[in-house]
């Protein structure tokens, strides 16, 4: 992974821990998409909430 002054770059760290919660991801998205001409506030709050943990951990985990 490319760094900065021997830092890995936030965004390459925020896709390496996206990409270990594609369950998660996946979930979230089919919830956007199965009424997304109608989407409103905290729709999928419960799928994204575990997309988030999932993410925090993972990077946490990783840096």
């Amino acid at each position: 992974m490319p760094t900065i002054a021997g830092r890995a770059r936030p965004i390459e760290k925020f896709a390496e821990a996206v990409a270990k919660c594609g369950p998660e991801a996946a979930n979230y998205g089919k919830c956007i998409v199965a009424d997304y001409q109608s989407t409103y506030q905290d729709m999928c709050k419960k799928e994204f909430m575990v997309l988030k943990d999932c993410y925090l951990v993972r990077a946490g985990a990783s840096g």
